[in-house]
C-alpha cells in the first residue's frame, strides 16, 4: 500500500447541520446525492450519513458521541489564526474542548468537536511548516 490518504469520511447525524458548521468555519463544499465533499488540500473531507457510512463499511453504527479514538488536525500559520478560527467554533455549533495555549510539547494548540463530536486539533506549530498550498511537511525526527 502506498503511504497516502485520499478521503476522510465523517459519519454525521444531520447533513445540513454539519455542512453549515464547516461552511461557518470557511470551508466550501459540494453536496451530491446526500453527501458533502470538501477539497482539503490534497485530500477530500466527506460528510455522509452515519448509518450509511457504517453500513458501507459492514459495521453497526455504534454510539454517536464520545471520543472515538481519532482526532483530525488543522494546522495554521500563526497563533492569531488559531485564536480567530477557534472563536468561530461555538458560533458555528461546535464545542471548544481545550482552550488555545502553548502545550507541553511547546507549540500553540487547541481542540474542539464538531456538532457530531468529531475531534479536531487546531494548532500553530512552526516545526511543521506549511507550504503556500497548505501542505504540511513533517520534520525529520532524527531516525
Amino acid at each position: 500500500m502506498e503511504q497516502r490518504i485520499t478521503l476522510i469520511t465523517l459519519g454525521v447525524s444531520d447533513l445540513a447541520r454539519s455542512k453549515a458548521f464547516y461552511e461557518a468555519l470557511g470551508w466550501r463544499g459540494q453536496e451530491v446525492a446526500e453527501t458533502v465533499f470538501f477539497q482539503a488540500g490534497g485530500l477530500g473531507l466527506v460528510l455522509w450519513s452515519r448509518e450509511k457510512l457504517a453500513a458501507d463499511c459492514g459495521l453497526e453504527p455504534g454510539p454517536a458521541y464520545g471520543f472515538g479514538g481519532i482526532a483530525l488536525a488543522h494546522n495554521v500559520r500563526s497563533e492569531a489564526e488559531v485564536d480567530a478560527l477557534l472563536a468561530k467554533v461555538p458560533e458555528a455549533g461546535g464545542t471548544i474542548t481545550k482552550p488555545a495555549a502553548v502545550n507541553e510539547i511547546g507549540f500553540y494548540s487547541s481542540a474542539f468537536t464538531d456538532p457530531d463530536g468529531h475531534a479536531w486539533e487546531l494548532a500553530y506549530n512552526p516545526g511543521f511548516p506549511l507550504a503556500e498550498d497548505g501542505t504540511v511537511t513533517l520534520p525529520d525526527f532524527g531516525q
